[in-house]
């Protein structure tokens, strides 16, 4: 397999971009996230990737519970925002405002649209992302506008 041709078919695959929101306990964190994809209707599941040597994800399997916050095309720095680890937990939320949201999981009041999920499975033993099964127990929306894409951004993830 030619590597290069491999890494540029695989970016070519659509992502948008996301502020997953997550809560352990009193902990609070979130952290941006581009893999992600709606696998049922019923019940209503999600798909997310996560790195599995993420801080976030080990809240995630701990706590149970994540919400994701779409953010609109002029929402690049809020997303920037999310990136970067942070020295404490938390931190990244200090300067953002968000609600808890009924998982308690935070809810950007920035986002255009949010929807709160219970994870309901983990999978992928072999790759280094973790594949994050979520049931949606509830959403909303603030704004009927397009979503921030990875494409838009013009970031790289993946391949």
């Amino acid at each position: 397999m030619d590597p290069q041709a491999k890494k540029i078919a695989l970016r070519k695959i659509p992502h948008g971009v996301y502020v997953v929101g997550l809560k352990h306990k009193a902990q609070l964190n979130a952290f941006t996230a581009t893999w992600l994809t709606q696998v049922s209707f019923t019940p209503p599941l999600v798909a997310l990737g996560i790195r599995k040597d993420a801080h976030s994800f080990d809240m995630m399997k701990r706590g149970k519970v994540f919400s994701v916050n779409l953010l609109g095309k002029d929402q690049k720095a809020l997303a920037e925002h999310f990136v970067k680890p942070a020295a404490v937990m938390g931190e990244k939320l200090k300067d953002v405002k968000y609600r808890g949201g009924k998982t308690g999981a935070p809810i950007l009041e920035e986002a255009i649209a949010f929807f709160e999920c219970e994870v309901r499975e983990i999978a992928n033993q072999h790759g280094d992302h973790a594949v994050v099964i979520g049931e949606v127990v509830d959403a909303g929306v603030r704004a009927d506008v397009p979503v921030l894409t990875l494409m838009d951004t013009g970031w790289h993830y993946g391949g």
